[in-house]
């Protein structure tokens, strides 16, 4: 398999937060370089050496640099995606500019290529018992049966290939019922609001930080014969924007958000204000590690626990409100 090389940079102080996205994200494996840490290093008068190489010593003046390893296929480009978004997010906290520049540049490909290359990766896939997702280049067989979702992802997250989105998908289906109202945070591609209207859902609503993605969705929505009546899509985030809060409204049939572990506990005090009594919320993009966190947080915020599915390292879970 090939590898792309992804350099986020950062300061000394950004780290913590570029790489507790990157964990949530499940990328546990990272290089950092740091100039103040090399620095600590050069000062510890217990240090065992005698010697440095010349490259070392440019440690000494380098940036701040968070490098991790994306495999070079649709899985990869989507973790490109989600780490472009957590970057934009990360760079709205920052109201004090403590990590710095929050960049990032990709070694051994251009990013162009890569987003049209990786579609040779995105085949047709069935999730749950119903959905069929395809993008709109594949074909498929006459006469089937599932209902077919056809998602093309441009440069937004989302094209069911993720272990995150198939357990979402398979939730919604299961919790649907005719006629729901739904409400997608963290749209991205759109893929599952799309799928819970295709599914028998009357209306959603879609949410996302990003404005490119919320483009996305409502293109996605339209390719999938679904009126603009029935898809209303929001860019901004609910945390701290009260007029889109208010915006959205509230009595929703179910609520779906896959989104990495941190956002999701953010966002934990406000999802029942959402939901209608009785309601179902959905929660995926969680790394296995963090499960207990989040679940537990959710269940304090006076969630009762339903259902909780995984797959490989990843979790997603139902409650009902």
């Amino acid at each position: 398999m090939n590898w792309v090389e992804m350099d986020i940079y950062t300061t000394t102080e950004g780290i913590e937060a570029v790489t507790g996205s990157l964990l949530g994200m499940g990328i546990n494996g990272f290089v950092i370089k740091d100039a103040k840490d090399f620095q600590d290093f050069l000062d510890d008068k217990d240090g065992n050496w005698d010697y440095i190489d010349d490259d070392l010593m440019g440690l000494k003046n380098c940036e701040t640099t968070v490098t991790v390893y994306l495999p070079e296929n649709a899985q990869g480009l989507e973790n490109l995606e989600a780490m472009k978004l957590e970057l934009k997010a990360l760079k709205k906290r920052d109201v004090n500019n403590e990590f710095g520049r929050l960049e990032y540049e990709l070694k051994n490909v251009k990013e162009e290529d890569w987003a049209n290359n990786w579609k040779q990766y995105f085949k047709p896939l069935c999730v749950g018992e119903k959905l069929l997702i395809k993008p709109s280049w594949e074909k498929v067989a006459e006469g089937e049966k599932r209902k077919i979702l056809e998602i093309d992802p441009a440069s937004s997250f989302g094209t069911g290939q993720h272990n995150t989105t198939q357990l979402c998908l398979e939730l919604v289906e299961k919790n649907l019922h005719e006629g729901d109202r739904i409400l997608d945070l963290g749209c991205g591609s759109g893929i599952l609001s799309i799928g819970a209207l295709l599914l028998g859902a009357e209306s959603a609503t879609a949410v996302d930080v990003d404005e490119n993605s919320v483009k996305i969705a409502k293109e996605n929505a339209e390719k999938n014969h679904i009126s603009a009546e029935k898809y209303t899509a929001y860019c901004g985030n609910i945390i701290d924007d009260k007029a889109l809060v208010e915006q959205i409204g509230t009595g929703y049939d179910l609520l779906c958000a896959n989104i990495v572990a941190d956002v999701l506990i953010g966002m934990s005090g406000i999802f029942g204000g959402f939901i209608k009594d009785g309601g179902t919320l959905i929660v995926s993009g969680i790394i296995d590690q963090r499960k207990d966190e989040v679940l537990d947080r959710l269940k304090a915020e006076g969630f009762e626990l339903i259902e909780i599915r995984e797959k490989e390292d990843w979790v997603a879970a139902s409650f009902r409100k």
